[in-house]
């Protein structure tokens, strides 16, 4: 979904649009020698709240439902309270947060995620982080709403050792969707080795099926290709932090031959996708993966919604890891990522309704509802994940954070090495092979230096 981008993060390049707003805002509260605002109880009745209640967030179909369904049932309870609900699609969201931020319009929006970066790379931190240092968020460390939640979820989120935002769920997205029935058709098993993996997409292209729709107009979620890649070259969360200090203190150059590997890695799996894909909107795939225009699709499990409705029940859908190592060990689990996290900014102009639609999206009825609607995993102990997400528990029952959770982007660096692998410039997204765009983002990368 979004994430991040992201719906998730595929921000980093995105994620540069709303400094300028967002540093505005943090001299003006550098500048200020009082504190921020202490926070609302979350006490309040339903008569005590008014007002419009203005929420932000980033767009995904199923999401989407899931919180216009909140609103609906918190508007029942706080009747005098009129939720203005915005959703902005993920590339446009970090210009849209950083214009309302500004403005002071806005009561809860998503924010980035909020962690201290090694100290190699120190300032780097993400806008929402360093508007929380400057006191730009209200702490929720203590409000009693956030014992609901993991524990282990909440300190995976702290910043400075406080939490400044909700987490809405989990989700994996270094995976395809795929059609049982094709698949048996054509006598193909789910590959655990990228070799594998190879020859079911050549072995169906070979039957005149493209093998994977991949949605490219807007750029994202064209890059969740990416993540799997990642994952084969740097299996775990300690290869994957030691490459991005390797790029950090320069002893690790993009152009070198592993992170090469990721974006030759890319190129083939673009490959296997229709040569247009780059003209493809996200919002069209799950159609036509129904109409088995193609056999898979890479994609987060926040859509196994929409997935699901565009099916409806035409054939089983199953869903696995990308498996691009030849290791199958490499290949066994779900990278994943905490989802949309809700913050309150100190300016909101209605901060206790905010406070009080966080409780109530909190509470079990509400949130089990919510993260089945939306297709996350629960942050929350005791809740059912669901058929689908049962389904895969194989592949989560290890937590890996994917590549875009563990890296720190430099600020200073050109926009080719933002993530800092350059898949976006790769053909036919961009006009570059893999060497070409593993040279342009070299070259971006030490010009932040």
């Amino acid at each position: 979904m979004a994430t991040m981008k992201s719906r998730i993060s595929w921000g980093a390049r995105l994620g540069l649009v709303i400094g300028l707003g967002l540093s505005m805002m943090g001299v003006s509260a550098c500048a200020s020698s009082a504190p921020p605002a202490p926070p609302a109880s979350t006490g309040q009745s339903s008569a005590a709240l008014s007002g419009e209640l203005q929420i932000l967030v980033s767009s995904a179909d199923a999401s989407d439902a899931a919180f216009k369904d909140v609103n609906t049932a918190f508007q029942e309870q706080y009747p005098d309270v009129k939720v203005v609900f915005s959703s902005v699609p993920n590339d446009q969201y970090p210009a849209a947060q950083s214009s309302r931020l500004t403005a002071a319009n806005v009561d809860i929006v998503v924010a980035q995620a909020m962690v201290n970066v090694p100290s190699y790379a120190t300032g780097a931190e993400s806008n929402d982080a360093q508007l929380a240092a400057a006191g730009g968020y209200v702490d929720l460390t203590s409000e009693p709403f956030m014992q609901d939640f993991n524990q282990s979820v909440l300190d995976s989120i702290k910043f400075s050792g406080k939490n400044y935002s909700v987490p809405t769920g989990l989700s994996y997205y270094s995976g395809v969707y795929y059609n049982k029935a094709m698949f048996a058709k054509y006598n193909l098993s789910v590959p655990t080795t990228w070799s594998q993996f190879v020859t079911v997409c050549q072995t169906l292209q070979n039957a005149g099926i493209t093998p994977l729709g991949i949605g490219g107009k807007d750029q994202w979620p064209a890059g969740l290709p990416e993540t799997a890649a990642v994952q084969g070259v740097y299996p775990d969360t300690a290869s994957k932090q030691q490459a991005m200090q390797g790029l950090w203190t320069q002893t690790l150059k993009l152009t070198d031959s592993d992170p090469l590997k990721v974006l030759q890695t890319v190129q083939q799996i673009y490959s296997f996708a229709d040569p247009n894909f780059p003209g493809i909107a996200y919002a069209d795939i799950p159609a036509a993966f129904a109409k088995g225009t193609y056999a898979m699709t890479p994609d987060g499990t926040w859509n196994s919604p929409v997935i699901a409705s565009a099916v409806n029940g035409a054939f089983d859908v199953g869903y696995f890891p990308i498996p691009t190592s030849d290791n199958a060990d490499n290949n066994k689990f779900l990278n994943g990522k905490v989802e949309l996290q809700l913050a309150v900014p100190s300016n909101a102009p209605n901060k206790d309704a905010a406070l009080a639609w966080l409780s109530f999206f909190s509470q079990k009825d509400t949130y089990t509802k919510f993260v089945a609607e939306a297709g996350f995993a629960p942050t929350q102990p005791g809740i059912d994940a669901g058929a689908f997400l049962n389904s895969i528990a194989s592949y989560t029952s290890t937590f890996l954070p994917g590549w875009d959770q563990i890296w720190v982007p430099n600020p200073n660096a050109g926009q080719a090495a933002s993530e800092p692998f350059n898949v976006y410039d790769l053909t036919p997204m961009g006009k570059l092979d893999a060497a070409g765009a593993a040279q342009q983002a070299q070259q971006d990368w030490a010009a932040g230096f």
